[in-house]
């Protein structure tokens, strides 16, 4: 299909799945596709994951769809199969060699939507709504910024620690469409000079990044490295990132802890770093007003157990 794609339009590849192509479909991602009345449009009533892929692997891809079911069962929409999702994944990436160009690194985006209301895409509850895989390469810039020291501000998310357990209807540890919240806050920080954002809850606790998942190093007296992430009762997004890292680190003999953390303990750390899909792993030189410590040894080191892609797994699973 790559004769269908203008020259420009080359660098990304889309591929749908519906209830007559459950493999996938692709398409032209620059030219219209989606209903305007579609409610992942109109109220951002859906759900996605971000995934990476090197030289056609895909990482933690059973982990971002593991995770990509919860979300939409938090939500209560329905969703393909993961063989569809594998296998619309695995479409694009062979439009891409059909183009004679696979990236060496892309960007993976897999969307579900609640479709248009009143009138479900098709019979089928799993195929109901809109589902797509979008994959486009890496940019340079966010390549550039792997590993880069980053300062950070702590933001108040507006509800406390138990808010998950008290009020299920808040959709919190749901990786939902809905994030103007997130990409507010993210303006917020630039404007005032930071890079991005750690979320506190109003009872003291830290959560996540809008995009990122929270670690923090520290180390023993006898030089024993321990790695702490939040608690996932809080109502934060599980980090496939985070338990990729976990996953190596652990098999390198590191010690691993899910904890309540408060703003104190990150100050308290050795090091403290935000890890992503894409973006991988950023050191926190700067947080609010306070300097960090960071060690760029380490963070090409936990890079490197990253790129293990060993299996996830979470306290909670």
């Amino acid at each position: 299909m790559a004769e269908h794609f203008h020259e420009d339009s080359v660098a990304a590849v889309a591929v749908r799945i519906d209830v007559e192509h459950p493999e996938g479909l692709v398409f032209d991602p620059h030219q219209p596709q989606l209903r305007v009345t579609d409610l992942g449009a109109v109220r951002g009533d859906g759900v996605f994951e971000t995934m990476y892929a090197e030289a056609g692997r895909i990482r933690k891809l059973e982990a971002h769809l593991e995770r990509l079911g919860r979300s939409a069962d938090i939500l209560d929409i329905g969703l393909p199969p993961a063989a569809s999702w594998r296998a619309a994944v695995e479409l694009g990436l062979e439009e891409y060699r059909t183009r004679g160009a696979l990236p060496e690194e892309l960007t993976i985006k897999l969307v579900a939507t609640r479709g248009v209301e009143g009138e479900p895409a098709s019979d089928d509850p799993a195929f109901a709504g809109t589902y797509w895989a979008l994959l486009t390469p890496v940019t340079d810039a966010m390549r550039a910024t792997r590993g880069q020291p980053v300062a950070v501000t702590l933001l108040d998310r507006g509800y406390d620690s138990t808010a998950a357990e008290r009020a299920p209807w808040l959709l919190l540890g749901a990786k939902s469409l809905s994030y103007a919240v997130n990409m507010a806050s993210l303006r917020w920080a630039k404007d005032h000079g930071f890079d991005d954002v750690i979320y506190t809850t109003s009872d003291g606790q830290v959560l996540e990044g809008p995009t990122s998942t929270v670690l923090i190093v520290t180390r023993g007296a006898d030089g024993a490295r321990r790695l702490i992430t939040p608690v996932l009762e809080t109502g934060i997004l599980p980090g496939t990132t985070q338990g990729a890292i976990f996953a190596a680190a652990e098999k390198a003999g590191w010690d691993l802890g899910y904890g309540p953390l408060t703003p104190q303990d990150l100050l308290d750390a050795d090091h403290v770093f935000l890890a992503s899909s894409v973006r991988l792993v950023s050191p926190i030189a700067r947080l609010d007003d306070a300097e960090l410590a960071v060690d760029d040894e380490l963070t090409a080191e936990l890079i490197d157990l990253l790129a293990e892609d060993l299996p996830v797994s979470h306290p909670l699973d």
